[in-house]
Order: C-alpha cells, then structure tokens, then sequence
C-alpha cells in the first residue's frame, strides 16, 4: 500500500499576496513555534514585574513592564500581520523566522535587567534583530508584489529607520530615556498607517483573529505555570495549604472565566476586522489584553508571596496586583469582541459591572477568591441570560446583529 508523502519545504517561492479571502486558512506550525518561542520573553517580563511588585517597587515597576512589554508585543504583532499577507514558507522565509525567534530570545534574556535597572541594552539588541528581519521580509515582498511595492518599501525604509532610532537611544543620557522611548514608540506605531496609503496589504481576517486568539491561550496559560511556580515555592518554604487554598481556588476560577470570556466570541470576530477603525482598535487594543493577562500570574504570584509573609507591599496594594489585571482583561475583551454600540440591554451592562466588583474586591477580604467568584459569576449570568434569548453577544451565542455589513469582504484597514 502506497502512502502519500508530505510536501518538501521549496527553496524558494516569489513572495506574491496572499489572499484576503483564501479559504481554510489557519495557523501554521511555524507560527505556533513562533508564538512558543515568544511567550519566553514574555514569562520573563512578568517574572521581574513580580519581583519589582513585591519590593513595593509599584511605579517603577508598572512603567518598566509597560516599556518592555511594548517590545514583545509590537514585534510579534508585526510578524503575525505581515505572515497572514506574505507567508510563503520556504527556505528563507523560515530562516528570516528563525532570526526573529533568536531576537525574542535575547529580547527575553534581557527583560530583567530593563525592568529592574532600566538597563535596555540587551532587551534594544534583541528588538532590533527582530525588526530588521522583518525589513528584509518587506523587501522581498516589494521584490515579488509589483502591486504593494511602494507599501513593502515604506515598510522596510520606515522600519529600518526606527530601528537606527532605537540604537541611537542607547548612546543617550539617561534622564532622556523615557522621552526618547515615547517619541520611538509613535514612530513605529506610525509606520503602519503611512505605509498602507498607498495600497492596503491582504491580510486575512480569519487568520489574523485565530493567531490573536491562540496567542493569548499561551499567555494565560502561562500565567498559569508561573502561579503554579510560586504556590510550589511556598509549599517548600513550609507554607501551611490552608493559607494558600483560597488563592488557589481563585487563581483557577479567574483564568478559566478569562478564557472563556475572551473565546465565547472568537468565532466572529474576524466579520468586524472590515475597516481601518476596527482593525486598529481591535488590533492594538490587545496589548492591554496580552499584558493583563500576563500580569495576572504575576499579581497571583504576588498575593502567594504576601500571604506567606515574604515581600513589601501592604495588603490592598497587593491585591490592586491581582485585581487591577483582571479588570483590565474583563474590561478589553467587553470593549473589543462584545460591546455592541451601547448599553441598550441588561446584558450589555454585565461586563462593566463585573469590572467595578473586581476593582471593589481590592478592599475586601480574600480579594482572590472574591475575584474568581466574581469572574465565575460573570460567566454563569450570561449564560442564563443567554438561554432566555437575550444575550447572544456576550456569550457567542447566536448571530452578531451589529456585525458590519459585507463582513468577510476584502479588509480595507492597514496591517500593524
């Protein structure tokens, strides 16, 4: 019996547009090893926003997770976007992956010291390989897409000249650090929207929404592991289980609430990624998703670190660590998959009921627990509101009766 053999990997493909409308488009392997690879830089990132949270360094820390968390995001934000118009996974195109990924691994070697001594040296050196791989993506592009080439162009140059801005950064005095990573951070946002005037790139809404949607599965799921990190680690300090029982309960019922927050409309987001203004919020609305749900692990593993009598915070500031994240990530996921235009409904006030009870948890007793509660209740109110037929946008149940007409179309809106 014969059996069919994969595909070999082509040396070489003219890197031509994808189409927007290409059916069965999914993620691929790389893409998925990529999202893998990158999750390291952000582990690190939310490991040292721990530490600075637990020395009480809050300020300090808050901007330097912010800082450094833009790097993560922005750059595999770039990659995901341009891979969903341009992937043509050949040999080079997974060569050019690859010196991205060792990027991210430099970029996740160097978190710590950005965070906690505002040393950005290594976490720039990493960010910069990751750009500059994706400038010589942008050429190739411009090379085989006639069609895009002043897009790809505007690209690679607009890129390539951040990129010089970031280096240059390094050589500058230090109190002018945080206005010089503003006035960078403009310009890479910046990118993007001048490039596309010229011709929209054919990104895919499907995939794009699918890569969003699996990224941040990895990312709770490491807010997970580093949980399960901190509880072990005061399991062997002699911790007694019973201090902990609470924060694990709720630890549990707030990350599984999240992600079924955040997947009950997942199926149709993709019809509203149509136009310029819901592609950019969409898009860059979820560097507030990536990194809430980040430092939810971090604020839980924060709340252990408390509990057993290790670190310096008092205890509503150690549970505005845990509580403020999943606010933020309730909050995010109501305003970019679930509200509909208004608060016509009961339904449509859930969400941001359920945000101001976890801000008010702060100040109560067993703030975790509360919160999971709280989260777990959220879930289970729009589930009964959706059997009695009137919540099908907060649960995915059902059509989406505020989805733009002629969603599934060609997109208009420019990639990140």
């Amino acid at each position: 019996m014969s059996h069919s053999q994969p595909s070999p990997t082509p040396w070489h493909r003219p890197m031509v547009a994808r189409l927007s409308h290409e059916e069965h488009r999914t993620a691929t392997m790389l893409e998925l090893f990529f999202d893998l690879c990158f999750v390291t830089a952000v582990a690190q990132a939310a490991t040292a926003f721990e530490h600075e949270l637990a020395e009480g360094h809050i300020g300090h820390g808050v901007l330097g997770y912010a800082m450094v968390f833009f790097a993560i995001w922005w750059a595999w934000m770039n990659f995901t976007w341009f891979a969903s118009a341009y992937d043509t996974d050949d040999v080079p195109y997974r060569l050019l992956t690859l010196v991205q990924i060792t990027g991210a691994l430099v970029l996740a070697a160097g978190a710590s010291e950005a965070l906690q001594h505002e040393d950005f040296t290594v976490i720039t050196w990493g960010y910069v390989i990751m750009r500059l791989a994706m400038v010589t993506q942008w050429l190739r592009a411009a090379r085989s897409d006639p069609e895009r080439r002043t897009t790809c162009r505007r690209y690679a140059g607009g890129i390539f000249v951040v990129q010089v801005g970031w280096v240059l950064r390094l050589t500058l005095p230090e109190d002018t650090g945080l206005a010089t990573f503003a006035v960078l951070v403009l310009a890479e946002i910046a990118v993007p929207a001048w490039a596309e005037r010229s011709a929209t790139t054919t990104w895919h809404p499907h995939h794009i929404a699918e890569r969003y949607g699996l990224f941040t599965l990895i990312v709770l799921g490491e807010s997970i592991t580093a949980a399960t990190g901190a509880v072990h680690a005061a399991l062997d300090s002699h911790a007694a289980l019973g201090d902990l029982a609470t924060l694990v309960v709720g630890g549990i019922l707030t990350v599984f609430a999240l992600w079924w927050l955040y997947f009950a409309r997942s199926a149709s987001v993709h019809d509203r990624l149509t136009s310029l203004r819901m592609a950019l919020l969409w898009g860059y609305g979820h560097y507030l998703v990536f990194a809430s749900a980040a430092a939810v692990g971090a604020g839980l593993a924060v709340n252990v670190a408390h509990t057993t009598g290790h670190g310096h915070l008092s205890d509503r500031a150690a549970a505005a660590s845990y509580t403020i994240p999943v606010a933020v990530f309730v909050a995010l996921v109501w305003l970019l998959h679930h509200r509909t235009g208004g608060l016509r409904r009961a339904a449509d006030a859930l969400h941001p009921l359920a945000v101001v009870a976890v801000l008010a948890a702060t100040f109560g007793p067993s703030p975790v627990l509360v919160t999971g509660i709280i989260t777990a209740l959220l879930i289970a109110a729009t589930l009964v509101l959706s059997a009695r037929g009137g919540a099908h946008v907060n649960t995915g149940e059902g059509p989406d009766e505020d989805a733009p007409e002629g969603a599934g179309g060609t997109p208009q809106a420019p990639s990140p």
